[in-house]
């Protein structure tokens, strides 16, 4: 603007115009997911399941410090982050050493700091924006959490719920270091003839092995691996997963967290008032997610008009 124009704007102008504009984005938004979250317990949802891909539906948590302290007195904020795309929309090839590759052509991504009850309103109209109902197969994809087990049951009781396999193999490993007392000799094969056995989808096999370990404690330990695994076990036949060529990682909520949060809103000594950083994650949402023209814009244009002013 000061080089074209030769108008200068100074941080507190660029503040309040965002503000402005992601408070008309977000509780858009939320309009949107209440009414079709009053639809879909209403039971009246069309699922006319007339495309033969696969809608992924990824999501996870990610911290973030705000201003004001809760009742234990922690600053800290669960950002709630979801990512849904289809197979239509992924590009797949092979690379020199033969091995298959993929890049995600389109995803939309939708952000929400608060309660996983009203998180999962907006997750469901992004779902359904994207085409949940239509495609006769829905995989969703997470690290296993309660809250996200939970919300799958709740709203998305048709789709195959996968544990991240990557996610699963770290908690492998770090129970390993613990077991084994950090010595590598010992702990990274063990932990690696688990992973390899747990893709096999060998899962009763591994609960045999940790059979014994099941009721022992291991000191400052954060994973108990048989109760993971068995918490878990209807979600982990990775073999099957893959014949029927499912993803079973969930990288792209994990790169939505740098893109989405981190890049912008947790940076070095960064806090945020919890308004300020909701309207500010919906707008880089929408942006992230190619929709700026399409509904910003439209948001705008549309609240100018309720409200009757000229534009």
């Amino acid at each position: 603007m000061r080089d074209v124009y030769g108008i200068f704007i100074n941080d507190d102008t660029i503040r309040q115009i965002t503000n402005y504009i992601g408070e008309i984005v977000f509780t858009e938004d939320c309009r949107k997911a209440d009414e079709l979250y009053v639809l879909y317990n209403q039971g009246k949802m069309p699922y006319p399941q007339d495309k033969a891909g696969i809608l992924y539906i990824e999501t996870d948590g990610a911290a973030l410090n705000t201003r004001l302290k809760d009742e234990s007195g922690s600053t800290w904020r669960e950002n709630k982050l979801g990512v849904v795309f289809s197979s239509d929309n992924i590009h797949s090839w092979r690379d020199k050493h033969n091995e298959k590759q993929h890049r995600i052509l389109k995803r939309e991504y939708v952000s929400y700091i608060g309660s996983c009850s009203e998180f999962r309103k907006h997750l469901l109209s992004c779902a359904v924006k994207n085409g949940y109902g239509a495609y006769k197969k829905t995989v969703l994809l997470s690290d296993g959490a309660v809250w996200i087990r939970n919300l799958c049951d709740d709203i998305f009781p048709d789709a195959q719920h996968i544990l991240d396999y990557f996610h699963l193999c770290e908690n492998v490993y770090t129970y390993a270091k613990y077991l084994f007392g950090l010595d590598e000799e010992k702990y990274k094969p063990w932990a690696e003839d688990i992973c390899k056995a747990l893709k096999k989808s060998n899962f009763n096999q591994v609960l045999k092995e940790l059979l014994p370990f099941k009721d022992k404690k291991l000191p400052n330990c954060p994973v108990n691996l048989y109760n993971y695994i068995t918490n878990n076990v209807d979600k982990i036949d990775y073999k099957k997963y893959l014949h029927c060529g499912y993803f079973i990682g969930s990288g792209a909520i994990e790169s939505g967290h740098k893109l989405i949060l981190q890049r912008r809103l947790k940076q070095s000594g960064m806090r945020w008032n919890t308004k300020t950083a909701q309207f500010l994650l919906t707008l880089v949402s929408k942006e992230e997610s190619g929709l700026w023209s399409s509904e910003v814009l439209d948001s705008v244009l549309n609240h100018f008009s309720y409200s009757g002013l000229q534009y």
